[in-house]
């Protein structure tokens, strides 16, 4: 739902604009629906263009209203690829907590069709300045705002637990797709115990978190910048892509937010938002843990832990996207990933075996100690 990235060519009048359709059954059962709703939703077809597509099967549309007043989103999401349930569920569970999220207006569930409001076109990742950390604060703020809100609402039990199984899967991540096939690695004997070893740390630290809601991608890039200012703080952003959340570690969505898939801050400025999201959650009651709500130190090495799982799952996730879905544009931004992953590994002893393993696949330096078959 980012802003458009191409334009809609001309078509016959109350036809949609032309967009690129794989299926025609599939496109002749888009404009059905379309024409079905248009009416009652007071829609203009003719405006429709492609607003952005995503690393999923998802795309998104936009078009405007016939008033010319507003604009609306339609979401693309072939069921056979893409479950739109936890969309729903997940939008009212924000929409309850007081946060600016997409309102359903319409949804063909057999067909994955969806009508939403539209937030906005700009995303707090192109407000941003990258110069100039500090100008930045505000709206780090207000996204610091909305994280609390949505976890304050958190109850167990409503969304998937974000439980060690899911955090296995996601860290094999790395080895079968950032190594093995990107890299071209043999995940075997000596590496392969270094692995799960590293791994198994990770896990247990991780889970011994407190759980609330984990949006699972709370990022600039999925957070909008509204039309109009929103009074209320915790609506100052508009959130979305947030159909993967689970109830998991308190500590995922700040290290999300300020260790970005596709952004880097020097950590004065990530130390500065990330007090001031500490600050904020323990005043809420969320980081009744340990020593987590009077030692801010303790609390920042579980968000680097929570990260480091982040960061090699994400390393694989995008040599997935490029070598099984044809999307290499993801995998440009790997080296900060491995960034992310040798400046945390380096700090504690524990994963002190990470370091070495990875600073010798990736060349970062000379490293003895292994000597990693290739496939």
């Amino acid at each position: 739902m980012s802003a458009p990235t191409s334009s809609p060519s001309p078509t016959a009048p109350g036809q949609p604009a032309a967009i690129a359709w794989s299926d025609p059954a599939r496109e002749a059962a888009f404009r059905g629906w379309l024409a079905r709703i248009a009416p009652a939703q007071g829609l203009a077809v003719t405006s429709l263009r492609l607003a952005s597509a995503d690393a999923s099967f998802r795309r998104y549309f936009r078009l405007d209203t016939e008033d010319g007043q507003d604009s609306r989103i339609v979401m693309d999401a072939p069921p056979a690829q893409e479950n739109s349930a936890p969309f729903v569920q997940v939008a009212g569970l924000m929409a309850e907590a007081g946060l600016n999220v997409p309102r359903v207006l319409d949804w063909d569930a057999a067909q994955g069709f969806m009508l939403l409001t539209d937030l906005g076109q700009q995303t707090m990742m192109e407000a941003i300045d990258r110069g100039r950390p500090q100008a930045n604060q505000a709206l780090y703020l207000q996204a610091v705002d909305a994280l609390v809100a949505w976890q304050r609402a958190s109850r167990p039990g409503v969304l998937p637990p974000y439980d060690a199984a899911l955090l296995q899967r996601e860290l094999a991540l790395f080895p079968d797709w950032y190594l093995a096939r990107h890299r071209g690695v043999a995940v075997e004997g000596r590496l392969r115990e270094t692995l799960d070893a590293c791994f198994q740390q990770i896990v247990a630290r991780n889970l011994a978190a407190p759980s609330v809601y984990v949006h699972r991608d709370f990022m600039p890039r999925n957070l909008m910048i509204p039309r109009q200012p929103q009074a209320d703080p915790v609506q100052a952003l508009g959130v979305l892509d947030f159909q993967d959340a689970v109830y998991g570690p308190v500590t995922y969505d700040i290290a999300s937010l300020m260790r970005d898939a596709f952004l880097s801050w020097e950590e004065d400025f990530v130390l500065d938002i990330t007090i001031r999201y500490w600050e904020k959650a323990r005043r809420a009651g969320l980081l009744d843990h340990e020593d987590w709500h009077s030692d801010f130190g303790a609390f920042y090495r579980a968000v680097e832990w929570m990260g480091l799982q982040r960061h090699l799952k994400v390393a694989g996730i995008f040599a997935r996207l490029t070598l099984r879905d044809g999307k290499p544009r993801y995998l440009a931004d790997t080296p900060r990933f491995i960034a992310y992953i040798r400046t945390t590994a380096a700090r504690y002893r524990e994963l002190a075996p990470l370091l070495r393993l990875v600073d010798e696949i990736e060349g970062s330096e000379a490293v003895s100690g292994y000597a990693f078959g290739r496939i």
